[in-house]
């Protein structure tokens, strides 16, 4: 993408007004925090002190804004606390120069560093190293500094007291998260109705993982429905997926593929169901039609093997869904759900420590963001005080609150910020200028905008960025200052400010393109980790370890979501490609999401203890283990990656199961088909009628009852999917080599490439004529 083209981009998300669902009672809260804190400051100590309490009270309740799954007074407390401290230490050393300088650029580069702790903790950080810049002019002597300092931590105790005493929609946000995974899984039931094999993005469960980690505090008091549901739906999504899935034994078309549809209609509605019950916290109402379609005896008569074995699962995790989210605990969980445990705001300083830590070294983007953000802020503070405006603080201040560690976010807040402020600096300007106001109404003009700011926060950064500049212009004309040295100023020095955070950028960047290959690596080692300890549950079911599965498929999705993240900050970065096409990264990806969709199909019909377990799958697994291994360094050393030792053991497999099929032939039960014919007492069948025994349930859903069913293959169901997973791990292959082969006379590739051929490809890797295909880097 061209600089120009990325420039437009960015500037027209930072412009971007989004519809977003407004929350008025969250923001009258915040601003009535704010008011009573400049009111009583006025009424003690002056208008001095009251600027400096408001900005407390201000920045504390914009961090209860923050998407975090702690208690929001904590972080109110944080805010405030830290605000007073950086203000504090920074007017100790504003009168010298050189000094102040220097805890600037620590006090900045230990705010930039934070962000590898996460945005919450980054994004408060950095908005407090922004208003010391303002609050350190207030005082006028080292007595009034710790006064003002005082008043900001008593700012940030009452909207902390706020949110405790009035509390809005409490655990609102952990029941978003639950509502959305649940809602998520409706919508993919739904969707599997028309594609069988649609994808699905995990990131809602994830969401849902992060909010069920409670500390203590929130273990006590978190509702009952909150405490088991995510674990649930965890183990539908691919109960979903193997139901729909045709690799699985349900036919494209036919009666079989009508049913199946009927109970992925039937499992979104029941999901939605509990969604919209989570959400509200209200009882759970579902769809008599829902009701009748999984009462139904038909699903035993339609569906067998492991079609069937999924329905009467999905049948069974519905109930507990919905037994959970009307509240109850369901009656097949012999434990208790234990919590996920979050360290308190305290626990957290060693843990976000050590994460700052790890992000200290020579080429991680978190630390070339600290550098870069503390140069900008002191090299913005030095110029601000050259130039004849005064006030010099505004430039890095702009620079501060708009720098962000990727490219895209940073030039969007740049021109958002720039916007913002224009447009609020001449609405404050107008009425100052009209109504004259004074020091009271002032003080109430400030906490209108900063209500209007708390209200429209989430819809972008343009209409939050006008509401603070407004905001600041009424706090300081209430602290004395008129328009006329505020205006000129404030919009010339948040231009340089601006301009010197996009100017840093693009001197000493942190593009995410040339990391897409390592991203991509790791994702690649994740998921083949995730498919190597499936396969080896079908090895040995009696050593089978569920947490196993579990942690390397968290894993795996967390690679997932960083490649995502990648791809993302990279489209709109200026840079080019640098050895990874977005051509050659979208069918990698596919490949990838292919080889993990193969092992959630494993997964959902992991074998139980007592099962007979595979042995070929454990040198599968092994091999499949090492190859992801030596892959992901082949792609980090820009190399194609071979899968040689799979393939080898996929022959090995087959091989041995051929010998196994050779030496049937020899069993001497053969000869006994001609007693077919005494089987007359097939009459005997109508006693099948006899069996209607539609089970009296009392449950909301019932399981139907379950025909003769014959033990799984699980040797031709494990060698099938290993199939499978060497197809995806050459279509990767293929999707890395960008390498044009020669070419001969006829106009035809010389020979296929060496990536292709499992044993189970017929000569070819990908159908007639795949394996001489011509890929050119520059083709979409």
């Amino acid at each position: 993408m061209s600089w120009r083209r990325a420039l437009k981009d960015t500037a027209r998300s930072g412009l971007a007004v989004e519809k977003t669902r407004l929350e008025p009672l969250v923001a009258v809260r915040g601003a009535a925090g704010l008011a009573i804190v400049i009111a009583v400051s006025l009424w003690a100590f002056g208008p001095a002190a009251a600027a400096s309490s408001a900005f407390g009270a201000f920045q504390a309740a914009i961090a209860t804004f923050q998407r975090s799954w702690r208690p929001r007074p904590e972080l109110a407390l944080a805010s405030g606390t830290s605000l007073a401290v950086s203000t504090f230490l920074g007017y100790l050393t504003v009168s010298q120069e050189p000094l102040f300088l220097a805890l600037l650029v620590v006090w900045t580069f230990a705010a930039g560093m934070s962000w590898a702790a996460g945005p919450t903790i980054g994004l408060i950080a950095s908005s407090n190293v922004a208003i010391m810049l303002v609050t350190v002019t207030l005082p006028t002597s080292v007595g009034q500094a710790a006064g003002h300092a005082a008043m900001m931590i008593v700012g940030g105790v009452v909207q902390a007291a706020l949110v405790v005493v009035f509390p809005v929609r409490r655990w609102g946000a952990h029941r978003d998260a639950l509502a959305d995974a649940l809602a998520a899984e409706a919508d993919y039931a739904r969707r599997l109705r028309q594609d069988p094999v649609a994808s699905f993005d995990p990131l809602p469960l994830m969401e849902a993982r992060n909010a069920a980690a409670v500390t203590p505090r929130q273990a006590r008091r978190r509702p009952a429905e909150l405490h088991g549901a995510r674990g649930v739906a965890e183990r539908i999504r691919p109960v979903l997926a193997s139901l729909a899935d045709p690799a699985m034994g349900v036919p494209a078309e036919g009666r079989a593929r009508a049913r199946v549809r009927e109970l992925l209609a039937a499992a979104g509605a029941v999901l939605d169901a509990a969604a919209h019950a989570i959400r509200r916290g209200e009882p759970v109402t579902v769809p008599a039609a829902a009701l009748a379609t999984f009462r139904t005896p038909a699903t035993g008569s339609i569906l067998t093997g492991r079609p069937y074995r999924a329905a009467t699962r999905l049948n069974t995790l519905l109930q507990d869904v919905l037994e959970t989210a009307g509240g109850s605990t369901p009656k097949a969980r012999e434990e208790p759900v234990r919590s996920r445990s979050r360290p308190t705001l305290l626990a957290l300083a060693p843990t976000a420590l050590r994460a700052m830590r790890k992000e200290l070294r020579k080429g991680s983007p978190v630390a070339r963001h600290a550098t870069r953000v503390s140069a900008v802020a002191a090299a913005g503070y030095t110029v601000g005080t050259l130039l004849p405006f005064g006030h010099g603080y505004w430039a890095p201040l702009a620079s501060v609150m708009v720098m962000r560690p990727d490219f895209s976010q940073t030039y969007s807040r740049a021109v958002a910020r720039l916007g913002g402020t224009v447009v609020g600096v001449a609405v404050a300007t107008a009425v100052v200028r009209l109504a004259d106001p004074g020091t009271y109404l002032s003080g109430a003009l400030a906490v209108t905008s900063a209500a209007l700011m708390y209200l429209v926060m989430r819809t972008g950064q343009f209409a939050a960025q006008g509401c603070i500049a407004a905001y600041v212009v009424f706090l300081l004309g209430m602290g004395g200052e008129q328009w006329t040295q505020t205006v000129p100023e404030r919009v010339l020095l948040t231009l340089l400010g601006g301009l010197l955070a996009v100017l840093a950028y693009a001197v000493y960047p942190a593009w995410e393109t040339p990391r897409l290959r390592t991203r991509l690596a790791d994702w690649l080692a994740e998921q083949g980790r995730y498919a190597a300890v499936v396969f080896g549950s079908y090895a040995d079911p009696a050593l089978r370890n569920a947490p196993d599965v579990r942690e390397a498929l968290l894993t795996a999705r967390t690679a997932r979501a960083s490649w995502h993240t990648a791809v993302a900050r990279a489209t709109a970065e200026p840079v080019r490609h640098r050895g990874l096409s977005r051509t050659a990264a979208d069918d990698a990806e596919d490949a990838l999401a292919q080889l993990g969709r193969v092992a959630m199909l494993l997964e959902a019909h992991l074998p139980e203890r007592g099962a007979t377990p595979v042995p070929a799958a454990t040198a599968l697994a092994e091999a499949l283990r090492e190859s992801t291994q030596q892959g992901a360094k082949a792609i980090r050393e820009r190399r194609v990656p071979t899968w040689d030792a799979v393939r080898a053991a996929l022959e090995a497999w087959t091989a041995e199961k051929a010998e196994k099929a050779e030496e049937a032939p020899e069993a001497p039960e053969a000869p006994e088909a001609p007693e077919a014919p005494e089987t007359p007492e097939a009459p005997e069948t109508p006693e099948a009628p006899e069996t209607p025994e539609t089970p009296e349930t009392p449950e909301i859903l019932t399981t139907p009852v379950a025909p003769a069913q014959v033990a799984p293959d699980n040797d031709t169901f494990v060698r099938d999917a290993a199939r499978l997973v060497l197809h995806a791990l050459i279509e990767l292959s293929e999707a890395l080599d960008t390498a044009v082969p020669p070419m001969t006379l006829d106009g035809t590739a010389a020979a296929k490439t060496a990536r292709g051929t499992g044993p189970d490809d017929e000569g070819d890797s990908g159908g007639e004529g795949q394996g001489d295909r011509v890929r050119n880097p520059d083709s979409p």
